[in-house]
Formats: structure tokens, sequence, C-alpha cells
């Protein structure tokens, strides 16, 4: 079988040699790794974790390529540096040939530089959230002036105003809120029963939901999918057969982040079969089919079926074609706006850095100023890395400044904009590069 290369013939680095041989066990040492083992561990790019990952199972890079499939030459330039190691596809074969989870290769989650007052003040909840999680489902133990202050339209408004920290991108005030706010919306679990009980677990699992997406953009994989079990486990007592399904939508992104597409694909087909024998058109049902279309199109993406992407991709336009508007439905934000920024993301999870940079370059400029700016800096980063694949760093370090701009601590702490500095660092050194590099805390 041929070695596959896991970058198209327009990647930046497809010129690129690497020196290190073909990695015998006597000239590649497990017990040190001069110069990669003492630097901390943020500056450190995925290709050096993936060979201290590949030493620790007393493999040489050879033994790595025949097992993954890609060619040992795609191997040394990972590991060297040479190559961005950031698609999800390449680094999920990695992480399943060398049986570890693919934060060991991404190195999450990030620490923030000291001097990052943002980036510390992101981090100081996380601690608080994650007790909030696992008191989920305890007893509240309330006294009766707590239960008597329970107020639902007090904690509709928390709920809101948390979801739009959400929306921006806030991590901090995000953070700040959740803990309280998990707790409080527990106890209202606890005190109301009926309508009012469904409605409380409504927006606990919003709230879950929230410290979720927080979790997930700070790099505590673990946390996240915990909170992901409690959005399940809260929508179920709505009894809402649409929120239960918004639920899954998560669930489903849980295993594609595994690279469990399989399982993944089969909780999307239940749902858009679901959702199709469904009798309702309410704009809430055309906007869950469209998002899941989308997520079955980056399942594809994912799992190296372009054209099934492709025909996801079409269906979930049409369903924004329905609705003729964007809508935030269950916070998914699908309709035309976000069906074109899965578009540009679609080739870059296949790494096709030129069919990405058309995509971009028909969008960007329309994009609604008003739009969530979680969802447009996102789309800054997929635009960036289209850029370096495409061998175009000045445009790729200007995009990510413009996801920064937006999206301060979720650019910063985004594994594919870190990797991709690293790379463009190892072979460029300018001043505007050197700066931004620093202030993700890569060098």
């Amino acid at each position: 079988m041929m070695a596959k290369d896991p970058l198209e013939p327009d990647a930046a680095m497809s010129g690129m040699s690497g020196s290190e041989g073909a990695g015998s066990w006597q000239h590649d040492p497990a017990t040190r790794l001069p110069h990669q083992t003492d630097m901390p561990d943020g500056t450190q790019t995925n290709g050096q974790r993936l060979k201290r990952l590949r030493m620790r199972r007393r493999w040489d890079q050879r033994k790595l390529a025949e097992v993954t499939g890609y060619s040992l030459s795609a191997v040394r330039k990972f590991e060297q540096g040479q190559r961005s190691l950031d698609r999800a596809e390449v680094i999920l074969a990695f992480s399943k040939a060398l049986d570890c989870h693919p934060t060991e290769i991404t190195g999450q989650p990030y620490t923030p530089r000291d001097s990052d007052c943002e980036g510390q003040a992101a981090i100081a909840s996380v601690g608080a959230v994650r007790r909030a999680l696992l008191r989920h489902g305890r007893p509240s133990r309330l006294t009766e002036q707590e239960a008597a202050e329970v107020d639902l339209s007090s904690l509709r408004e928390r709920v809101a105003a948390a979801n739009g920290h959400r929306q921006s991108a806030s991590l901090a005030k995000l953070g700040g809120l959740l803990p309280a706010l998990l707790r409080d919306i527990q106890v209202a679990v606890d005190v109301f029963t009926g309508d009012q009980r469904r409605e409380a677990y409504d927006l606990l699992a919003s709230g879950y939901e929230c410290a979720m997406q927080y979790l997930y953009k700070l790099g505590h994989s673990s946390d996240a999918t915990l909170a992901t079990e409690r959005v399940l486990w809260s929508a179920e007592q709505t009894e809402d057969p649409l929120r239960v399904l918004s639920a899954r939508w998560y669930d489903a992104g849980e295993l594609l982040t595994i690279g469990e597409h399989e399982e993944a694909g089969a909780i999307i087909d239940d749902a858009l079969t679901a959702l199709g024998a469904m009798s309702t058109d309410s704009p809430e049902r055309v906007s869950l089919t469209g998002a899941f279309h989308l997520k079955a199109s980056l399942n594809c993406a994912r799992a190296t079926d372009g054209k099934a992407a492709e025909r996801h991709l079409k269906k979930a336009e049409e369903q924004a074609g329905l609705l003729g508007e964007d809508r935030n439905d269950f916070e998914l934000q699908f309709g035309p706006t976000n069906c074109a920024i899965w578009s540009v993301s679609l080739p870059v999870e296949m790494g096709q850095g030129q069919a990405a940079v058309r995509r971009a370059e028909q969008i960007t400029q329309s994009l609604p100023k008003q739009y969530a700016p979680e969802r447009r800096s996102h789309h800054y980063i997929d635009v960036g890395r289209a850029y370096y694949y495409n061998g175009q760093h000045d445009k790729a370090l200007e995009s990510f400044v413009n996801a920064e701009r937006l999206a301060p601590q979720a650019t910063r702490m985004h594994a594919g904009v870190r990797e991709t500095t690293h790379a463009m660092l190892n072979s460029h050194r300018r001043t505007a590069l050197f700066e931004f590099g620093m202030r993700l805390g890569v060098v």
C-alpha cells in the first residue's frame, strides 16, 4: 500500500526535507530528548510531543509510518516542526496508533503566560466550574430561605447573559458567572415540580452547555465531556423532543472529537430520522435539521469522505434556504451565514488550502458584523490555516490576528492556531509573527 501524504500538493511545506534518519532505536534514545523535554510544554510543537509518545512505545519513525499509513518523510517533518500537525484527521490517526488521547499530542490544556491577565482570568474559574458539575444530581440541602428565593425569571436572565458571553467568546466573564449560576439552577430543579421543574431543567441544560463550551475552549476536554453528559441528562428531563435532540448534537461532537466516526454518524442519522418523522414544520425543527447536516459534513470530512461531506453541506444549505435568515435556536447559530462559515471549514479539515481560500475570499467580506464573535473568530482561524496550507504565511498571520481581536483567549488557546504558528516560526521569524507567538505563549 502506498503511504499517504497528509497534505495537498499546494501545501506550504511540500518541498521541505528532514534531516533525521529512519529512526533506528539506538539513534533515538527514549531516555531523553535534548532541548525538547526541558522546554515548557506550551512551547513544544505537536510534532515534539508526537516524538515523545512514539519513543515511549519504543518505536522508530519507520514503525509509526507503517502503522498509520503516512509516509516516513511526513512523520519526520511533523516531528521536526517542518509541517504543521494541526489537522484533526492526522492527529487522530497518530493518537489511535499510539493508543493515546489526542490532547496528549496537542498538549492541551495550555497555561496562559503570567503577563496575560485576561488569560489568567479566563482559567481562574475552571476548578469552580468542575465542582459545580460534580454536584449534579446531589441533594441541595437547602435552607428554607434559599428555597423561598429561587426565581425562574431571574435564572432565565442569568442564563441568557451566560449564553451571550458564550457567543461572544468572553471566557473570563463566562467562567465568572457559571459556578454560582449552575448551583442556583441545581437548587431550582430540587424546589420546583411539574412544568416549572421542566423549565428549570431546560435552563440547567443550557447552563451545562455554557460550561461545556467554556471548558472545551480552554482545552479541558475531560471536564467538557462531563459537562456534555450533564447536558444530555438534563435535556431528557424536559420531555421536549427537540431539546433532547439538540443535546445529542453535542453528544455526536464528543465522539467525533476522538475519531469515533461510525458512532457519531449513528447518532446523527438517528437524529435526522427523528426530525424527519416529526409532523411539525417549525423553524426550530428546520434549524436543528440543518445543524445536524453540518455536523454530519464535519464527521465525513474528518473521515476523509469529501463527497459525503459536500452532500451534507448542500442539505444544510437547503435547510438554511427554507429559514431564509440566521437563527439561534438552541444556541446553535444555524442559518445561511453559519453554512457559509462551515463551507470553508470543511476543506480546511481535509487540508485543501486552495479550495478553502477560494471559498473564504467569496464570503469573508460579506459576514455580518453583528454575527456572533465566537463564530466569526473561528472562521478567521480556519481562513488562517487555509492560507498556511496554501503557502501564504503573511495572510495566515493576518487572519489569526483578526481572530484574536474578536476572541483573544479562544484564539490563543486554539490548538490549530498554536501549532500552525509554531510551524511558521520554524521557517520565518518575522517581528509581527514573533510577537503573535509571544502572545500565544509558544515562544
